[in-house]
């Protein structure tokens, strides 16, 4: 097993371009949230933009676009039509094409239409695809679909939502669960806990040995799920994508408890400081 280090990040993430604009970075579309949670799309954007992505598009039902609209400046925005509870279906999904990666999940809400729009992206994006939260949990039942990906999909559930969707016998031991499902459905397992797995289909695992329990608060998710998108949307690879991401958040999680305090700190606080985690990267040269 891996333990996932600055050495492994670095290796993994390119510095910024010398010569390069918005697109050299990655056009990433998030597709989040529902009338009863409006922050899960905030903290999932506003991470994929601190961790360097060139555009980020946050998809949202129409019923809440105003508010996000009201408190996010760098996002683009795609309102989409909702059903009567506020929720998305797989008829208003926007546009999949030429994204550089898509996020589908945080703060969606359960429903059947929202599990038919999560079905239809992990089928027919022809980018990486992460799932996370809500869109975990709608897969329950229908986990065969992440065989269907053109690419391995970054599924990032903690340990009850795990269990919802995990179609295997269980050993207990997270390295050995978490490896065995990933090589089963083709994709790539980060099963959060107090010390993190990932685990790839090939049969890698890597564990990420930093942050804190004043991480384990709502939102906390969303900002590992958005740092994962931006990475992907710049081309790392998904299983390298998902090491990092663990990384990046859990480091930036430990800065903030160490600054404010475990009991305080929150996922606004931790968006703060994911640029303080990545500036090493800036003094290196091409």
């Amino acid at each position: 097993m891996i333990v996932i280090d600055w050495d492994y990040v670095a290796a993994n993430i390119r510095p910024r371009q010398p010569e390069s604009d918005k697109n050299t970075y990655g056009r990433v579309l998030a597709v989040c949230g529902c009338r009863d949670y409006i922050g899960a799309p905030y903290f999932a954007a506003q991470a994929a933009v601190r961790t360097g992505s060139g555009i980020v598009t946050l998809a949202v039902p129409r019923c809440i676009y105003p508010i996000l609209a009201g408190k996010l400046n760098e996002p683009t925005f795609l309102p989409l039509e909702a059903d009567g509870d506020g929720k998305i279906t797989a008829d208003c999904l926007p546009p999949l094409a030429r994204r550089a990666a898509i996020l589908a999940g945080p703060g969606l809400g359960i429903s059947e239409g929202v599990a038919q729009a999560v079905q239809k992206i992990i089928r027919e994006a022809d980018c990486p695809v992460i799932v996370d939260a809500d869109g975990i949990n709608v897969l329950a039942g229908h986990i065969h679909v992440l065989e269907e990906a053109r690419y391995p999909v970054v599924l990032t559930p903690h340990a009850r939502e795990f269990s919802r969707i995990c179609d295997i016998p269980r050993t207990g031991i997270p390295e050995q669960d978490a490896a065995a499902f990933a090589q089963k459905h083709h994709c790539v397992l980060l099963l959060k806990g107090h010390r993190t797995v990932v685990a790839g289909p090939d049969g890698t695992v890597l564990q990420n040995v930093h942050g804190n329990p004043g991480m384990a608060k709502g939102g906390s998710g969303d900002v590992l799920s958005g740092i994962i998108l931006s990475l992907l949307g710049q081309g790392v690879p998904p299983l390298a994508a998902a090491a990092c991401g663990a990384y990046i958040h859990s480091c930036a999680g430990d800065l903030c408890a160490n600054e404010i305090g475990e009991f305080g700190m929150t996922p606004t606080d931790m968006l703060s400081r994911i640029p303080q985690v990545l500036k090493p990267l800036n003094s290196r040269e091409w």
